[in-house]
């Protein structure tokens, strides 16, 4: 059982010492902890022994019990407060009451009336921690299992499952905004240094648990909801994701994860479930890719930094002959190997161009040209302006 503090102030000690001896404080779950015979010294050390009830009287000198009692409450609203007041004080009591106390006794006090009303305080104390402590334990629950509704909720919403009422309901309880979201987004990633084609279903819930994670740092500052879905993660915002962040992320994947992952975007015109199915098509066309193509993607993500990158150095890094890596590539993608490479370089460069005031030139050797000539003929080609141009756009 909880021991109960309680303070007593009075400005005579005799009733002090009445009211600390006339009943047996312990076996009621309390102790006294301090005496004080003026409001001052009363409010310091209730202050002080952070104590839970407070006996006090209305005329102390120095602070009065109301002006202690109003400057208590400011700095401890759950202590309780029992003043103790003569019949001809009774007018001034009201007003101490309005402060909220609790309950009061009249004087002379009797130590039967005393024990009625500290038991009946007692018993409020007790209550109010049980009280407390099921919220807390409620409230612990509930964060417990926020992510697991969070990710159900997801599911639910994409897959159209729910009713507009329904799901307003659940933005509602998670904190998210009411209206209709920004965008909706799919992370795929594949362990493909694991050496194993499939992942058992143990490697993939972990995959995507790191994903999430990963992906959540990035996202702090964003409204956003984020949860898993079989193979991929699923990312809805109420604003458009930057490219900037978008680039982040997938670069924290590659750093921590080891992994290439992609990142597809869809903006929700209307219903999330319809803008969803739309990014999951993009990302399935992409995933019925030739093991070949996706290879060469993924070497193309590790190694476009390299001004030495051709060709020639991925179909001998992919064991197949160049001629066919070229042809598949335009075959299953609509683009060259070197469009492929370029889009890629271009992406790291225009990221660089945002976010750093590193020089034209230091930003070329950056992603692979060894000339800054080329690379801005490049980047004017690809974006439609010099790289000066768009970082001065861009600020």
């Amino acid at each position: 059982m909880k021991n109960w503090k309680v303070l007593i102030a009075d400005d005579e000690p005799m009733i002090r010492e009445g009211l600390q001896e006339s009943i047996n404080w312990t076996e009621l779950g309390m102790e006294v902890t301090a005496l004080a015979e003026d409001g001052e010294e009363a409010l310091e050390l209730a202050l002080e022994h952070d104590v839970h009830i407070v006996l006090a009287d209305l005329n102390m000198p120095i602070m009065n019990g109301i002006e202690m009692i109003r400057a208590l409450k400011k700095q401890k609203p759950d202590c309780k407060v029992i003043i103790i007041t003569g019949h001809d004080e009774f007018t001034y009591a009201q007003e101490a009451l309005r402060l909220n106390v609790t309950d009061y006794i009249l004087k002379p006090v009797k130590p039967e009336q005393l024990l009625e009303v500290v038991t009946r305080v007692r018993d409020q104390l007790q209550q109010s921690e049980r009280e407390s402590t099921r919220v807390e334990r409620m409230s612990a629950q509930l964060t417990k299992n926020e992510l697991t509704l969070k990710e159900a909720f997801g599911r639910e919403w994409i897959e159209q499952t729910l009713k507009e009422e329904e799901v307003r309901a659940q933005l509602e309880f998670f904190g998210l905004p009411a209206e209709v979201p920004e965008e909706i987004g799919i992370i795929r990633s594949q362990a493909y240094r694991s050496g194993k084609p499939i992942l058992t279903d143990n490697d993939r819930r972990m995959m995507l648990f790191a994903v999430k994670n990963i992906a959540e740092d990035w996202l702090k500052e964003t409204e956003h909801l984020l949860f898993s879905n079989e193979e991929h993660v699923v990312l809805i915002t109420w604003v458009s994701l930057s490219e900037k962040l978008v680039w982040e992320i997938e670069e924290a994947l590659k750093q921590y994860m080891n992994i290439h992952s992609q990142f597809y975007r869809e903006n929700i015109k209307e219903h999330v479930a319809l803008a969803y199915q739309k990014c999951l098509q993009r990302a399935n066309q992409d995933a019925l890719a030739s093991p070949v193509v996706r290879r060469a993607k993924e070497y193309i993500h590790e190694h476009f930094e390299n001004p030495e990158l051709s060709l020639e150095s991925t179909a001998e890094a992919l064991q197949v002959s160049p001629v066919y890596l070229s042809r598949i590539i335009k075959q299953e993608l609509g683009i060259s190997f070197v469009q492929l490479v370029t889009g890629k370089r271009m992406n790291k460069a225009v990221h660089l161009l945002q976010t750093t005031d590193l020089p034209i030139l230091h930003i070329a050797e950056a992603v692979g040209y060894e000339s800054q000539h080329y690379f801005s003929t490049a980047f004017k080609k690809a974006v439609g302006m010099s790289p000066n141009q768009y970082r001065k756009n861009s600020g």
